[in-house]
């Protein structure tokens, strides 16, 4: 087997290390929060498997997509509604690149407001990545995913550009643009290594027509980061 071939396996390896690490958290009776993207679509797998064996009971889950909800339910896991009538004890999410202090880019599986809105309502956030996802500044290997309305969303690149960024128009898979579940647009903005992520996200956030942005800050309580070297278990100070 050639290094090559063997990395998107060693990957996925890791992948299931860190979402079997951070699945152990959960107790039955919880409501637990699923995350969007491939590491997160591990552990809705196995939280699946623990439920359906009987190992987890009286459990409820809350997707952050669509699509995640869809392979949740077909799982059997019980949903709980849109509205998110109770506060999420647990979520497990993914993340695409995280720093030192554990401030998270996300969004890169374009769920980014969703994701956020579990997160502010869970008791404990999990973030689940393999340790190419680590850097030392925020910025450095990922762009900033920014949700914008679709109303104008050309004045946003421009808002964004005088702010550094060089905004991209995320294209969806099969043609077009991407649409969020929202019906929104992204704007996937690389602004290099960021100096102040506060400053940053409070000139997003003041923006009208931008509807989220994906810098998580001061919201990972946990971060499980799998490789060649095994488990590190990050905790918030």
């Amino acid at each position: 087997m050639t290094g090559a071939a063997s990395a998107p396996e060693a990957l996925a390896r890791f992948k299931q290390q860190a979402a079997e690490y951070a699945v152990q958290f959960i107790r039955s009776g919880m409501t637990v929060g699923l995350g969007t993207g491939s590491t997160a679509a591990y552990a809705v797998r196995l939280i699946a498997e623990l439920y359906g064996s009987g190992r987890l009971r009286d459990i409820a889950v809350f997707a952050t997509s669509s699509g995640v909800g869809r392979d949740a339910a077909g799982l059997g896991l019980p949903m709980l509604p849109e509205d998110l009538p109770s506060e999420i004890d647990i979520t497990i999410d993914g993340a695409d690149e995280v720093d030192p202090g554990l401030n998270l880019i996300k969004g890169g599986g374009g769920a980014l407001l969703r994701e956020k809105i579990a997160a502010q309502a869970s008791r404990r956030e999990i973030i689940i990545v393999d340790e190419s996802k680590m850097s030392p500044k925020l910025g450095t290997h990922w762009p900033v995913p920014v949700e914008v309305l679709p109303f104008g969303w050309r004045s946003q690149v421009r808002y964004l550009s005088s702010l550094g960024a060089e905004p991209v128009l995320r294209p969806a898979s099969g043609g077009g643009e991407f649409r969020t579940d929202q019906g929104n647009l992204i704007l996937d903005c690389g602004f290099g290594p960021i100096a102040n992520l506060e400053e940053l996200a409070r000139k997003l956030e003041s923006r009208a027509g931008i509807i989220e942005h994906g810098l998580f800050l001061n919201l990972a309580c946990d971060v499980i980061v799998a490789g060649p070297g095994g488990i590190k278990h990050l905790r918030q100070l």
